[in-house]
């Protein structure tokens, strides 16, 4: 098979490549094609890409250009792994926020919102050069962030397409490590949207069969230590009887986030540190095995889990996973091709989403309020224009407030003007 990874150059892509030397067998790989426009992160990553290929006695090659078309003819699959503006912009999604007392993070609030305006009209552009050039029925796996949003966007132009996050196979395997069991043994009733979700029920198999480990974890005597784990109020999961994803903090907790984020480092920051030193050991002919520093780079188990869809979907296998996917009366307050996140069954033909219990009227409210910016937030990366900018930017819970909108629509276009299209930027800058 043939599989491609658009931002390829990406410091993260040696994460990739060490699981697919580890899952040869589950995915087995004859071309790898890296695709990315930067020619110095093409020759350290692709370099270090071929060497841990050929350490492993990986059979694949490994290839490596800046030639989208080159990169996803005849692919059997393409992975989405973009950043536009490098992590120059992500500092700025982290930090002009914080001058109208908002939370400034890359995938969500008004941050996620400028990544997603720069992300979306260039993931369409490459896609549809996947729909030429591709397999006919090769599959779009995303993982570039706001991945719900970029998965309604690809959808809704009609492609094959699904979206991946980490979220749910790092409760996964924390959980299997908590209770001594293997991953594939633990089953998690895992629902909301990208970003925005709970754990209802952590179902743990093992020689006495299958529990729901959940209310354990909420006891008196473990829910402190269970809330502390993903930095969340005690009640919020007592009264939720739920465990959320970190990424709640930043509605739960807002306030606290900020006073955080006011007083250390962008995230991005760190990241840049982290990759000065990761492309100085790629640079390194004797680095054969994926660097220990990549450890600090985010992204944990992705690997694991763009092989656990790409061989589900290429075997129609037919097994069930977390991904990101149409409603279709999932939630039947959404409509049908919103993009949510719930455990879904996987062939080479659809991913399906299983029946989930109804949400809670708290969460259920906070999806919708959520899912309609995110609608709002598309038709402006789609079409562009301030108004539709405002319109989105006011509609997001993190914002609801007229004047802060309009001031966070005048600092987001500020700082990134010249890659929005509609705005006389440039769809370049892929990595």
């Amino acid at each position: 098979m043939k599989l491609t990874v658009i931002g390829g150059g990406s410091t993260y892509t040696p994460e990739l490549v060490d699981g697919f030397a580890r899952l040869r067998d589950q995915l087995p790989i004859d071309e790898l094609w890296l695709v990315d426009p930067d020619p110095e992160r093409r020759a350290l990553v692709g370099g270090v890409a071929k060497r841990m290929f050929a350490h492993a006695g990986h059979p694949g090659s490994v290839h490596v250009t800046d030639d989208v078309v080159a990169g996803v003819a005849d692919a059997d699959a393409v992975m989405l792994q973009l950043r536009i503006g490098g992590q120059a912009a992500r500092h700025q999604d982290e930090t002009w926020p914080h001058e109208v007392g908002c939370i400034g993070q890359e995938t969500t609030g008004p941050g996620g919102f400028a990544k997603a305006l720069r992300t979306v009209p260039v993931v369409l552009e490459y896609a549809e050069l996947v729909r030429e050039h591709a397999k006919p029925d090769a599959w779009i796996v995303d993982f570039t962030n706001p991945v719900g949003i970029v998965t309604r966007a690809l959808l809704q132009a009609g492609h094959r397409a699904v979206g991946l996050c980490n979220v749910a196979i790092g409760f996964q395997r924390r959980f299997a490590k908590e209770f001594g069991v293997a991953p594939d043994r633990v089953r998690l009733d895992h629902v909301g949207l990208n970003h925005l979700t709970w754990e209802r029920g952590i179902h743990v198999r093992d020689d006495a069969g299958e529990r729901d480990v959940l209310p354990g974890l909420l006891t008196e005597d473990a829910l402190e230590r269970t809330a502390s784990s993903v930095k969340m109020h005690p009640d919020q999961l007592r009264l939720q009887h739920a465990i959320p994803s970190y990424y709640l903090r930043y509605f739960y907790s807002h306030d606290i986030v900020l006073e955080e984020q006011l007083h250390a480092p962008s995230r991005a920051e760190a990241v840049m540190e982290t990759e000065r030193a990761l492309l100085a050991k790629y640079a390194d002919e004797s680095v054969v095995t994926k660097p220990a520093e990549l450890e600090q780079r985010g992204g944990a188990y992705y690997s694991d889990a763009a092989i656990n869809v790409l061989s589900s979907i290429l075997g129609d296998e037919g097994d069930v996973q977390v991904l990101d996917v149409r409603n279709d009366g999932t939630f039947p307050f959404l409509p049908d091709d919103h993009v949510i996140e719930v455990p879904a069954r996987v062939t080479r033909t659809a991913i399906t989403p299983l029946p989930v219990a109804p949400l809670d009227e708290d969460m259920a409210a906070l999806v919708a309020g959520v899912a309609g910016y995110e609608r709002l937030a598309l038709e402006a990366a789609v079409h562009g224009g301030r108004d539709r900018v405002l319109r989105a930017m006011w509609a997001h819970p993190l914002v609801g407030q007229v004047d802060r909108a309009e001031r966070l629509t005048d600092l987001l276009l500020a700082a990134n003007a010249r890659h929005l299209p509609w705005a006389g930027g440039s769809l370049a800058g892929v990595r």
